[in-house]
């Protein structure tokens, strides 16, 4: 199994589908794009009393949201110590702050919204494949003094008797993070904007806009919305409809595997239900799901945005390098999914013009800066903060085109080049 079908749509507690846009509606609020950026944006606008309608040219979390790795963790795609050079320590750490908030709001729909079907799992693992416990101590130093954010640090030892891996040496774990079922997540989360009065449009792909003008309108094929607001949320399926947001974006695909039901034998090799991630470029990430019958691996990176052949067999070669033991564990199936980056490596979270809006390119990292993007455009929509303007630094810069989608393919292969290395001489030290 590869492709659209994933463990998340086997999975699924809702499979209810919603019709397509037919004929006019007027809202406070178009919303452009059913991910988890355009659904919370939905959310936080209607618990302010607005009226919003969501258009998804497939089902609502289709893309990347509904087949990512479920981490919920802060951060972003881009470092803390770039963003410190970039930008100063203060920003920086203003940015931090909101990616850790992020974590918060999923943690309080999953609560408040009593999403029991996201099947919350505690506990992220960020470990690395060299010997450095310098490094990590000074990161978790420095989250405690500067954010007031607590991580645990492990040793060697430590690492090994929860991974029984030669791969890994120190990590930090982080017990506010967690994993989740995020198909599950994105479902709950349209049908909390349903009961507070939103509405949601599948397979209504938005084919021409009017964005001039107090009044925008936005069309499908068969059906227009008219609103105040235009928010676009497309993530990496963004096409061109809005040419400027298409030549900001890059489209990167990322694969995830699922095991067969081998309970015993990887609870061998794993043993603590915390999800797992390397600090590689292109890292692997996993965890265990379906109460610790299955694992669930994800990893690499490439601008080819068709599948690869045996995708199913380069995931398995990656966890097997890892754990060995797992050599006899069958792979169930594999998939992939759209990401969106910016050559900045950081959320785009802006206005295009009056009453036009912009929350995509959160190039992995998105469950919780899809979470905080979502609110600070809804408070700017709103009037109730101008939080927004910290992501202004990271705008819609160009991609590069053909030879910018090559760059990145170039700079992957480049940093895979140094991981090895690096991992080799902490190896041979």
């Amino acid at each position: 199994m590869t492709g659209i079908d994933s463990y998340y749509t086997r999975t699924l507690s809702d499979r209810g589908e919603r019709s397509a846009l037919k004929g006019m509606l007027e809202v406070d609020v178009c919303v452009v794009g059913g991910g988890f950026a355009g659904l919370t944006t939905a959310l936080e606008l209607a618990r302010a009393g607005r009226s919003v309608a969501v258009l998804d040219a497939e089902t609502i979390g289709w893309g990347a949201s509904g087949r990512n790795g479920g981490f919920v963790s802060p951060g972003y795609a881009r470092g803390r110590s770039s963003l410190e050079a970039l930008l100063g320590a203060e920003p920086a750490r203003h940015l931090h702050d909101l990616s850790i908030e992020g974590v918060r709001i999923v943690a309080d729909n999953i609560r408040d919204l009593d999403i029991a079907e996201a099947q919350r799992v505690d506990g992220i693992l960020h470990v690395i494949r060299y010997h450095d416990p310098d490094s990590m101590l000074r990161k978790r130093d420095q989250l405690l003094t500067e954010n007031g954010y607590r991580l645990d640090f492990w040793d060697t030892s430590t690492v090994r008797g929860k991974l029984v891996s030669r791969r890994y040496h120190q990590a930090l774990y982080d017990p506010q993070a967690f994993h989740i079922h995020p198909l599950n997540y994105a479902k709950a989360l349209g049908r909390a904007i349903e009961a507070l009065g939103g509405r949601i449009f599948e397979r209504s792909r938005a084919i021409s806009t009017e964005l001039d003008g107090p009044s925008k309108r936005v069309r499908t094929a068969s059906g227009e919305v008219r609103a105040e607001h235009v928010v676009f949320a497309c993530g990496g399926y963004t096409d061109g409809l809005v040419p400027l947001l298409t030549r900001s974006q890059l489209p990167i695909a990322t694969y995830v595997m699922i095991t067969e039901e081998a309970p015993e034998r990887l609870a061998a090799s794993l043993r603590t239900p915390a999800g797992v991630l390397d600090d590689r470029r292109a890292s692997d990430y996993y965890r265990l799901v379906d109460r610790g019958r299955r694992l669930l691996w994800g990893g690499r990176i490439t601008t080819r945005t068709s599948e690869p052949h045996r995708l199913a067999d380069m995931l398995r070669k990656s966890m097997v390098d890892v754990y060995p033991e797992l050599d006899s564990v069958r792979i169930d199936g594999a998939w992939t999914g759209l990401m969106s980056y910016a050559r900045h490596l950081m959320p785009q979270i802006g206005r295009l013009g009056p009453n036009v809006w912009h929350c995509l390119g959160f190039g992995g990292h998105g469950l919780n800066t899809t979470a905080i993007g979502g609110k600070v455009i809804a408070e700017a929509i709103t009037g109730s903060s101008d939080r927004i303007r910290h992501f202004e630094p990271f705008g819609l810069v160009w991609n590069g085109g053909p030879a910018g989608v090559a760059a990145v393919q170039l700079t992957y292969w480049h940093y895979q080049a140094m991981d090895w290395l690096r991992e080799r001489r902490s190896a041979t030290s």
